[in-house]
């Protein structure tokens, strides 16, 4: 669905789907060697012992992928964390993602990284070339011999080497340029990665049944809301605690009550009263003009 905003932004979707289309047919090789999805899976399989005992921090050094490491944690959080593997027995699979752009937003954590728990490895992503695909202006030297994209690969390389002298393991990802046609094929290595991966651990890796338990909750918070403003309205002069409503609305979760109060007080929905305790708070409807 992204490929609609992408094409409006003016980006070349047809060369991301040709980038897709190469690492696909990459990603069908049945020798692992030779298979870089499944290289990628073998290595988070190993360095987690295949319970996803460590997390991975993505950090992609080039501007152009500073959201990269969200799109990762989407689709291996969603995809790898299972209660239950395919023969219904529990085993709570999953494998933490987090990070952002290498070089600038390092600093909130590396230091963590090198000198506190050993919980995690890294994913660096480089691209060799400083200006891109299609480059058109020269390199910017801000030093005798020495460009910003040097800086760029100084960091990289000095922050996987920190990281290695303290023990902590790493998989370097190179691209040659960033482009519309290598992005398309960096995110299909991940997504067949993530489908290779979850067969070695034997979960599903293509159902999301905790993404549709919270959107059934929150359609249930919904139905709450409803419920909580049609009983307001019915007695608009009655005040009522959150925990009064919630019971006359049908016996719903007082704190739930309570933070949708609290949510249509403050937006001006609802009239609030209030009290010493906010859990005391009481609630009306407006008065009808």
């Amino acid at each position: 669905m992204g490929l609609l905003p992408a094409a409006l932004l003016g980006i070349d979707v047809d060369a991301f789907l040709a980038g897709a289309r190469a690492m696909d047919a990459r990603t069908r090789l049945e020798d692992p060697a030779a298979n870089p999805a499944a290289r990628l899976a073998l290595a988070w399989h190993a360095v987690g012992n295949g319970r996803g005992e460590r997390d991975m921090v993505v950090l992609p050094y080039r501007d152009r992928l500073a959201l990269f490491g969200r799109y990762l944690q989407q689709l291996v959080m969603e995809s790898i964390g299972k209660e239950r593997d395919r023969e219904g027995r529990i085993v709570r699979q999953g494998l933490t993602v987090y990070g952002n752009k290498g070089s600038t937003d390092q600093h909130a954590f590396v230091q963590q990284l090198r000198e506190g728990p050993d919980s995690f490895f890294v994913t660096f992503i480089q691209v060799l070339s400083d200006g891109g695909a299609e480059a058109t202006q020269p390199p910017l030297f801000v030093e005798p011999d020495v460009t910003s994209g040097d800086y760029l690969l100084g960091f990289l390389l000095g922050t996987r080497a920190a990281l290695a002298e303290k023990g902590h393991p790493s998989i370097l990802i190179t691209l040659e340029a960033l482009s519309p046609r290598t992005l398309g094929a960096l995110v299909a290595l991940f997504e067949r990665a993530v489908g290779l991966y979850g067969s070695l651990i034997g979960i599903n890796a293509y159902h999301q049944p905790g993404v549709e338990a919270g959107k059934r909750a929150a359609a249930e918070v919904l139905t709450l809301q409803r419920a909580l403003l049609t009983l307001l309205r019915v007695e608009p002069q009655r005040l009522f605690t959150a925990e009064e409503a919630a019971l006359a609305a049908g016996g719903a979760d007082p704190e739930l009550a309570h933070h949708i109060l609290q949510h249509l007080a403050c937006n001006g929905r609802v009239v609030a009263e209030p009290a010493a305790s906010s859990y005391r708070t009481r609630y009306r409807a407006f008065a009808e003009k």
